[in-house]
């Protein structure tokens, strides 16, 4: 018997919604959801190809362990007992500074981050990392600064915009959008509005762009300082909107005073009165920008994103509809780590706070395992995550983790990571269990999907929540459950609910263990601990989300999280939980004045000592890399390293390195020969591929390839090209400005 089932894809933080056509218990058709209430039936090449992610070739179904050059099989029980007694013998003897967590981060599920934080904080450990800490860690911390709290990232309002900049955003390719292709186009056929395309070179987004800037690579920050002070010079800042909700403007305003505009656009080699139209037009129209790798990866990362905030606030463009605005969120992506704070760690070696809303940069965990410090980190827990080939440098980590005393992988599939673990544990894929995303990527709606089983999962598979509930317990960090409550849990939610909180009132561990709780009660009951720490998300929602949640129709109420929650589970193709207030976007600033703070006195020195000059000078590069490798090209054929089979880019050139015809010319290689690419981390070999959309003195190479299948490499493994040392002082990896030479093969 065959039927379509609604679920979401998970290749991507849009997760759009899909249906799947299943036949004895195997997903075998895929096509977009048009009941789905945000994607309302887009979908991209990427999600209906989900059945090359659900059924990858060495997918696993018995937790596995490490015996000398080989994995045998073990039982569950022995697999937790004998983590657990390695974790707690390594914490009794090193500290718990000598344990991370890497995970919580995926693109298809985040459920799992409450139990992989929560076992983590047990053995009294603070060392998360995920890869919003690979790639947000400098954007987050001034976020955290300006807006007050890290989590509080501004989207652009594009619906109602009149001009939307993509600043360093191929959208076209990379979405991070909700229908992100139908949006740029229908914005960029609308003669009321425009699409400004800030990018070195001609992608596909410029393609249906109004104006474009081809800034220089690596002079972002310059460019926004040129613009802020063509602003004041020409005295079109917001004064009221200033005034009112920005503070610290008054010490940041001489840092543009007298700055030479012109100069800086020359060395950005950018035409001023471009620049200055452009201006202009921020200062008079209604506008958004949307950034991305291109400024969060690029050359002065966290002075980029802290540039930025000050344009949007001389524009008067953040908390305003079409502007920038902070989400509503059901659950922030995270939680506020203030490095100023004597209890918040740093890494031991490199002094690393967790600037992307709790979690560490994975770039230094490399450092952080190799140092000499008896503190070191010496267990690592990774679960939806694949360092091998997500994070920079393949070799630093791949020498890392072989001297790990405890390396223990959830997965789907013998991944590159899971291959140098002591235990791989075999996880439920995200179409063989419940779990959902907290992406805030919609507004003013608040969006959420919980997908749910469409298939069962082989063999012996969890949850990596369930995995995580499973080590807490062997490790003896959840208080015993009375049975009484463990028989409520089989009836109805409410009345377990109350006699849940009557317990948590007498026993004082509960509360701080609640997600493993949840699992050992309800998740016993539904097989799903991810399940039921929603049900608990919901029931403890804070004031901002039951408002917002009231505001899209769920009257107010003790019961109002359990209302949502069976809505949730009423609604597979998922709903709107909530509707944010557009009249009070700024209440949701969470500074000590209340408002937009722009001075940051840890950044002031660089700010002020950016200019034309410094730029010329740090622009060199060295003569043996004489390019600029932008290592990360969002393309068709890539989904970071979720894909883990290669045939669904078959007869496509899904992994090439792309060059400027000038650039080839001038060192007489053709398009479809195999190049070498070197940089200071190493080199790699693939095809060439020649197009105009690369500008002169650039090599752009997509990131998600490396992969091995049957044994053969598939594609470039981009990482192995970036050192983990080539980063912002806040710990972000300058993906987007590595420098390179090319040579034939």
């Amino acid at each position: 018997m065959s039927r379509w089932r609604k679920t979401g894809c998970v290749l991507c933080a849009q997760n759009c919604g899909l249906e799947v056509l299943v036949e004895a218990n195997r997903m075998v058709k895929v096509k977009p959801d048009r009941d789905n209430p945000r994607s309302l039936g887009y979908a991209c090449r990427k999600g209906l190809n989900i059945l090359y992610h659900q059924y990858p070739k060495e997918r696993l179904s018995v937790p596995l362990k490490r015996v000398g050059d080989r994995f045998e099989p073990i039982p569950w029980d022995q697999a937790i007992q004998e983590i657990a007694e390695r974790m707690r013998d390594l914490v009794d003897r090193h500290g718990p500074r000598c344990l991370a967590y890497m995970g919580g981060s995926s693109q298809g599920g985040h459920l799992e981050a409450a139990f992989g934080l929560r076992l983590l904080r047990g053995l009294g450990s603070q060392y998360y990392y995920s890869s919003a800490g690979q790639e947000f860690s400098g954007h987050w911390w001034v976020t955290g600064r300006v807006l007050g709290k890290q989590y509080s990232i501004t989207i652009p309002d594009e619906h109602a915009t009149e001009m939307l900049v993509a600043w360093g955003w191929n959208g076209m390719m990379s979405h991070q959008m909700p229908r992100a292709r139908k949006v740029l186009k229908d914005l960029s056929k609308d003669p009321a509005r425009l699409l400004v395309v800030i990018d070195p070179r001609r992608s596909e987004t410029t393609a249906i762009s109004d104006i474009h800037l081809p800034v220089r690579p690596g002079t972002d920050a310059l460019l926004m300082k040129a613009m802020i002070a063509i602003i004041i010079s020409e005295g079109w800042e917001a004064v009221d909107y200033i005034t009112e909700h920005v503070e610290g403007w008054d010490r940041v305003r001489p840092w543009f005073e007298e700055f030479d505009a012109r100069a800086a656009l020359e060395v950005c080699r950018l035409d001023y009165e471009q620049v200055r139209d452009l201006c202009r037009l921020m200062t008079t129209k209604r506008w958004c920008v949307h950034q991305d790798l291109g400024l969060y990866m690029g050359r002065h990362s966290t002075l980029n994103s802290h540039l930025l905030h000050i344009l949007e606030a001389v524009c008067g463009t953040i908390g305003v509809r079409g502007g920038n605005v902070i989400p509503g969120m059901m659950m922030p992506l995270g939680f506020h780590a203030d490095e100023r704070d004597p209890k918040t760690w740093r890494t031991v070696t490199t002094g690393l706070p967790p600037a992307a809303a709790g979690a560490f940069p994975p770039n230094v965990m490399p450092e952080e395992i190799l140092s000499d410090a008896p503190d070191r980190l010496r267990a690592v827990c990774v679960s939806a995550s694949n360092p091998l080939r997500a994070y920079a440098d393949t070799t630093a980590y791949e020498h890392a983790f072989s001297k790990l005393d405890l390396l223990v992988v959830n997965e789907i599939v013998m991944s590159e990571t899971a291959r140098l673990a002591h235990y791989v544990l075999p996880c439920r894929s995200y179409y063989e269990a419940w779990d959902g995303t907290f992406f805030f990527w919609s507004y003013p709606g608040v969006y959420f999907q919980m997908r749910r089983p469409i298939v069962d999962p082989p063999g012996e598979c969890l949850e990596a929540a369930q995995i995580y509930a499973r080590l807490a317990d062997e490790l003896g960090l959840i208080p015993e459950i009375p049975k009484e409550l463990q028989k409520t849990a089989e009836g109805e939610r409410l009345a377990f609910g109350a006699k849940l909180l009557e317990w948590v009132g007498r026993e004082p561990r509960a509360l701080p263990t609640m997600p493993f709780v949840l699992a050992k009660t309800l998740g016993r009951v539904w097989d799903s601990a991810a399940l039921a720490a929603l049900w608990g998300i919901l029931m403890t929602a804070p004031p901002s989300f039951r408002e917002n949640a009231e505001r899209a129709g769920f009257k107010p109420g003790l019961d109002q999280g359990d209302r949502i929650f069976q809505a949730i589970l009423d609604a597979p193709q998922g709903l709107w939980v909530g509707k944010a207030d557009v009249e009070n976007n700024l209440s949701n600033i969470r500074t000590a004045s209340g408002k937009i703070e722009v001075y940051i006195p840890e950044l002031e020195g660089e700010v002020q000592g950016i200019n034309a000059q410094s730029e010329a000078e740090g622009l060199r590069l060295p003569e043996a890399f004489p390019l600029i490798l932008n290592a990360g090209r969002h393309m068709d054929y890539n989904a970071n390293t979720l894909m883990r089979n290669p045939a669904w880019n078959k007869g496509k050139r899904a992994c090439t390195v792309a060059f400027s015809p000038a650039d080839a010319k001038g060192l007489g290689l053709s398009d479809g020969e195999q190049v070498r690419v070197t940089t200071e981390a190493g080199s790699e070999v693939g095809e060439l591929q020649v197009t105009d959309q690369v500008r002169q003195g650039m090599v752009l190479i997509p990131h998600g390839f490396g992969l091995i299948h049957d044994g053969e490499v598939f594609g470039i493994n981009v990482n192995r090209l970036t050192k983990n040392t080539h980063r912002d002082p806040i710990g972000t990896p300058l993906h987007r400005y590595v420098p390179c030479r090319i040579e034939k093969a």
